[in-house]
């Protein structure tokens, strides 16, 4: 009688160190991430980087039409540049109306900070200057789109968050402080009273702002188009200022320079401007747009300086620079943003291959 067999040994089972260098050492190396978060600030940060160097310029522009007052001059801007976009965008705005009826008091919001913004914008760079004005308006968007998505989106406001708050306002304060030094000395752009109503204009200028790119960002995270959303919320804005360029627009058509004026400003800052806006909108949240918008200050600033002959002490450069730091800490991603995004691509990547496998990170077993 034959012997009997013994029972073959089965192979120890390699622990779960062992298999997860396995799993990670068995992937493709040009494998990736089903959805990955892109490195840098992507095409939708470069767009709204450009039309914040258009926008830019208005102030300087505004300087050739000095007889053209400040509420005619954002009137025909962003009045004329609204109702251009929402007639391109027409057929969008149709195939869309469903969507734009559903959300009416989103767009008559947008709409009406599209319409009070270039009112208080222009005003301000009137009463305190292009450089100051400029930074006003825009410095302190940042700061009212976090607070506006904290209050009705939810987000919470992180450390660096108000860390970037303190500079930007710093910043605000400084300039503001310089140019009111010279208003007092007779070097300024104007008195102290106006100064500090172009400041308070300059603030109520930038929550507008925020207010008119939440509600656009709002309509676009909602199955409406980035040129319907921008096309319905700043034509209902131009149509809200046209009784304002009719009441104080006819210095607009007192020369050449002027009526030039004004359609630059309709055309390049305005229309092209917020084009690319929008389109930086449907790809990056309200709150780093305009944040990212900090770069208009800055090339205020130098057109004011260089063109315009305003004079900015050396405070009211301090003041810029911490406004740029502001720049600077709310959109450098943080050691800690970078690992945990890279955490989750390497959880979803290790998922795909095993869903019983461990978490790992850059291709490293890690300890059980």
């Amino acid at each position: 009688m034959a012997a009997r067999a013994a029972p073959a040994r089965s192979a120890p089972r390699p622990s779960r160190r062992a298999q997860l260098r396995l799993c990670t050492t068995a992937r493709p190396a040009t494998a990736a991430p089903s959805t990955s978060q892109p490195a840098g600030p992507g095409l939708g940060a470069l767009a709204v980087l450009l039309a914040s160097v258009l926008w830019g310029t208005t102030g300087t522009a505004a300087t050739f039409a000095p007889q053209v007052g400040p509420l005619a001059i954002g009137a025909a801007a962003m009045g004329l540049g609204g109702l251009l976009q929402a007639l391109l965008a027409g057929r969008r705005i149709a195939r869309a109306r469903t969507e734009l009826r559903a959300q009416w008091r989103i767009v008559l919001v947008g709409g009406a900070g599209v319409a009070l913004y270039p009112l208080a914008f222009y005003t301000s760079m009137h009463l305190a200057g292009v450089a100051v004005g400029t930074v006003v308006s825009i410095g302190s968007a940042p700061l009212a789109s976090a607070l506006i998505e904290r209050f009705a989106d939810g987000r919470r406001l992180s450390r660096r968050w108000l860390a970037g708050a303190a500079l930007g306002l710093a910043g605000t304060v400084l300039l503001c402080a310089a140019e009111a030094a010279q208003a007092g000395t007779g070097a300024g752009a104007g008195s102290v009273r106006g100064t500090v109503v172009g400041v308070a204009l300059g603030l109520v200028a930038g929550l507008t702002y925020a207010v008119y790119a939440w509600a656009a960002h709002r309509l676009i995270t909602r199955s409406v188009t980035s040129r319907a959303a921008m096309g319905a919320v700043f034509g209902l804005g131009g149509l809200m200022l046209v009784p304002v360029l009719l009441a104080t627009g006819a210095p607009l058509v007192d020369s050449w320079t002027n009526a030039g004026v004004g359609i630059y400003m309709a055309l390049v800052p305005m229309f092209t401007g917020y084009v690319l806006f929008g389109y930086g909108l449907s790809r990056i949240p309200v709150s780093t747009a305009t944040t990212l918008s900090l770069l208009e200050p800055a090339v205020a600033a130098v057109f004011a300086v260089l063109v315009v002959g305003e004079h900015l002490p050396v405070l009211g450069w301090t003041g810029i620079a911490l406004v740029i730091a502001c720049l600077g800490v709310l959109t450098v991603p943080s050691r800690r943003f970078r690992g945990a995004e890279a955490a989750k691509g390497e959880r979803r990547e290790a998922q795909e291959h095993d869903s019983d496998a461990p978490e790992s990170r850059d291709g490293l077993a890690l300890d059980a």
